[in-house]
């Protein structure tokens, strides 16, 4: 195992800070004849292996979990329209080839979106999408409901290109374990 700062010291700097992941890069390499390297994320869900062949990837910050030797992981302001996000103002982009593997809470759902298609989501469910999927980030209705009902803000993607959504949101369940911890109840 070698541990280094990818991409030199503004690039990790920037991977970490912006992107919420870590600052240094584990590259595992067998000597000698072959080896197993086993990774697992924090929450309990789907790992899903993606093909990377040249076309960029945007992934949810928190869902990405390794990639092979080729595969550049980057991050990338996510605009103005990230800003109340629960998810946080940058993602990561993937760019290269290879295999990346994205984790998630719950199940990986993959939507394929024709162009000119449509999909809403809530923040919370995204995992990772191709950049030729447009997106605008706003309240699911009104602003009181979005402010006061814990529903958040929603995606509102548009296609061509993949989509890939995870079947639970970590937020809901800490929403739903807090009250249950010791020194929390009444």
């Amino acid at each position: 195992m070698k541990t280094e700062v990818k991409g030199g010291l503004m690039k990790g700097l920037k991977r970490s800070v912006l992107g919420g992941e870590s600052f240094f890069i584990n590259t595992f390499e067998a000597s000698g004849e072959g080896g197993e390297v086993t990774v697992a994320p924090a929450l309990p869900g789907d790992i899903v292996a993606l093909e990377m062949t040249g076309q960029p990837l945007l992934i949810q910050s928190g869902s990405f979990l390794a990639a092979t030797t080729g595969v550049d992981i980057d991050s990338k302001w996510g605009g103005s329209k990230t800003f109340f996000s629960r998810e946080g103002l940058f993602m990561l982009k993937a760019t290269g080839t290879g295999t990346i593997f994205v984790s998630s809470y719950g199940a990986i759902r993959l939507i394929e979106l024709g162009a000119g298609q449509k999909y809403t989501v809530d923040t919370g469910h995204m995992v990772a999408f191709d950049d030729t999927v447009s997106y605008n980030v706003g309240k699911s209705g009104g602003w009181k409901s979005t402010l006061f009902s814990g529903e958040g803000l929603v995606a509102k993607l548009e296609g061509p290109g993949r989509f890939y959504m995870q079947t639970r949101a970590p937020d809901s369940f800490i929403a739903w374990l807090a009250p249950k911890l010791p020194g929390n109840r009444e």
